[in-house]
């Protein structure tokens, strides 16, 4: 966790779990018009990390980067989010998904998980969070994908 924080901080798993751990039910939507409702998560809430990291008055923005999008390269997945909504009571760091660990295929050992957004806002194999005055595109953000992603809005796309 760095960028714009006042205190910068690496975690290992034995760490990770020892933060206080938080329950999130919720909705996600997909891109593609498709939505799964009350998924149950289990991990650490942005906003305790957050807390941890103290956010510089002018950080605004999340920057998530997650390990290889293709496996057998390096090709980092990063995904950008407001700050405000990363840190609601129901964004969390995810490690289990309807009370089982999450699998590698679906982003585990971590995921973020942001319910107001579209799903791809929720990043998979999180790596780092780097806090940010500006807002930079992510991967699917650079190639087409709205940089807010509110599907209440039907923001999927540039020009929705």
């Amino acid at each position: 966790v760095g960028g714009l924080v006042e205190n910068p901080f690496s975690l290992d798993w034995d760490q990770f779990l020892a933060l206080p751990q938080a329950e999130d039910v919720s909705d996600f939507h997909c891109v593609t018009t498709w939505s799964r409702y009350d998924n149950r998560w289990r991990g650490v809430r942005f906003k305790t990390i957050a807390e941890l990291a103290v956010p510089q008055e002018n950080a605004r923005f999340v920057l998530c980067t997650g390990y290889d999008f293709a496996p057998g390269t390096y090709i980092p997945y990063t995904t950008n989010v407001p700050l405000a909504d990363i840190t609601t009571d129901e964004a969390i760091v995810a490690y289990a998904f309807e009370g089982e660990e999450i699998e590698p295929i679906h982003g585990g050992p971590v995921r973020s998980v942001v319910p107001p957004l579209y799903f791809w806002k929720s990043a998979k194999w999180v790596r780092s969070l780097e806090l940010r005055d500006s807002d930079k595109p992510g991967f699917w953000e650079r190639n087409g994908y709205h940089m807010d992603g509110d599907p209440c809005r039907e923001q999927r796309h540039w020009g929705d």
